[in-house]
C-alpha cells in the first residue's frame, strides 16, 4: 500500500514506462491534480486517480499506467 501523504506539490509524475506525465499541483480528495501549461496560456489541471499511484519516491510519483495510458485516461478539472 502506497503512503499517499508522501505526495507533495511539485513532485514529478511519471508513468510506469518512465515517461513524464506532469507535476503534482495538489491532491484533491481521491485525485491528483497536475499543473500543466495549456495552449491558451493558462493552467489546466488534469486529474489522475490516486488509485493509479504505484510508488512515491523522493522526487517522483510513479503510476501503474504508462505515460500514454495516463494521458488518455486523465480528466480535466474545470476552473472558473
Amino acid at each position: 500500500m502506497v503512503n499517499l501523504t508522501l505526495i507533495e506539490e511539485h513532485l514529478e509524475v511519471v508513468g510506469s514506462d518512465g515517461g513524464h506525465v506532469g507535476r503534482v499541483d495538489h491532491v484533491l480528495g481521491d485525485q491528483i491534480a497536475l499543473a500543466r501549461l495549456g495552449l491558451g496560456g493558462g493552467f489546466e489541471h488534469h486529474l489522475i486517480p490516486v488509485s493509479r499511484v504505484d510508488d512515491v519516491g523522493d522526487e517522483t510519483v510513479r503510476l501503474s499506467l504508462t505515460r500514454d495510458q495516463a494521458k488518455a485516461q486523465w480528466t480535466e478539472k474545470q476552473s472558473h
